[in-house]
């Protein structure tokens, strides 16, 4: 029996602190015109003191499962996406679980930074298709704030703090139609590792480290890659990409948003974008943008969607969705 991953709910959680470019701008050597130039970035959310990851996936959680109409009872598999969890272990994921009362299958982190949704939304998609799970919680959640260093310009004034999350139901082809996930892809080049990391880890500084990044370099990457990904996750599905009624893309820069649309002859009004409000929110970016596009009504039961995303890794990758 063939069986299909529908995304039967979304939700989304940021912290009630929002950092402006302004306010910013007084403790860096930045100013909102050169940030907003650069990034397209206006504002971020910033995790209160003691306000976790672990918090802020539990509460788009919450809204996920309400905007699917289930319990907690019914989820058998959580995979939460994040390079910020609580602790180094046990998995935030078991947090999230704990926390609203789900007692049955396995729950978990994935690790792949910004494309980190992508990645566990192909993971969860495959646990359903092969029967091994009825109902999974994807989720994406970040603090960023907490790697940053709020003295260099060039990376403090992009990231901030969020989360997103979607129910994903198993149902065979019969009662799924067309709607479900339709195709994913993944990838990782290794050999790239140095264009986007933190400087430290467990293992070789015993300490959590800051966050680096060569911002060209990335943004050649990412346009290139983000566009190979689209076209291939449509290659897959047996799409034509100008089919295609929403691309929810992982909300880096405007900038890299743009270049990708370029690249691919798309729409500028077919494009999600909620990086002006939220920056770049890491791995709980597209899951964010996703249940935007949702609540707002412009992506509605029956589109196409064709999510994706670039991180450290690097990894990058695509997921084509009819909701």
């Amino acid at each position: 029996m063939e069986l299909r991953s529908i995304i039967c709910g979304v939700g989304s959680h940021l912290p009630v602190r929002v950092l402006t470019n302004a306010e910013l701008s007084r403790k860096v050597d930045t100013s909102d015109e050169w940030i907003v130039a650069r990034t397209g970035i206006r504002q971020r959310h910033v995790a209160a003191e003691g306000e976790l990851t672990s918090d802020l996936a539990i509460q788009a959680a919450v809204k996920a499962l309400a905007s699917a109409g289930c319990a907690a009872a019914d989820i058998d598999l959580i995979v939460l996406a994040t390079a910020t969890p609580d602790l180094t272990f046990p998995a935030t994921a078991a947090r999230v679980q704990a926390a609203l009362g789900v007692t049955k299958g396995a729950a978990f982190d994935l690790q792949a930074v910004c494309s980190g949704f992508i990645f566990a939304l192909a993971t969860a998609d495959n646990f359903l298709a092969r029967g091994q799970a009825k109902r999974a919680l994807v989720i994406g959640a970040e603090t960023f704030s907490r790697l940053l260093d709020w003295e260099d310009r060039s990376t403090c004034v992009l990231f901030g703090d969020g989360a997103g999350a979607v129910v994903l139901e198993a149902r065979t082809k019969a009662e799924a139609g067309a709607r479900g996930v339709i195709s994913t892809f993944v990838r990782t080049d290794g050999k790239l590792h140095d264009l986007l990391y933190v400087d430290g880890g467990p293992s070789q500084t015993q300490s959590v480290g800051k966050l680096r990044m060569v911002g060209n370099a990335v943004f050649r990457h990412a346009v290139e890659h983000i566009s190979g990904a689209m076209l291939e996750a449509c290659a897959r599905g047996g799409v034509d990409i100008a089919d295609v009624d929403w691309f929810v893309p992982h909300q880096a820069n405007q900038r890299i948003l743009d270049g990708v649309a370029r690249k691919l002859g798309i729409d500028a009004g077919k494009v999600i974008s909620t990086v002006a409000l939220h920056g770049n929110t890491s791995a709980a970016s597209v899951p964010l943008a996703l249940d935007v596009a949702i609540r707002d009504g412009r992506a509605k039961k029956g589109d196409m969607v064709l999510m994706e995303a670039l991180g450290g890794g690097l990894t990058w990758g695509a997921a084509l969705v009819r909701l």
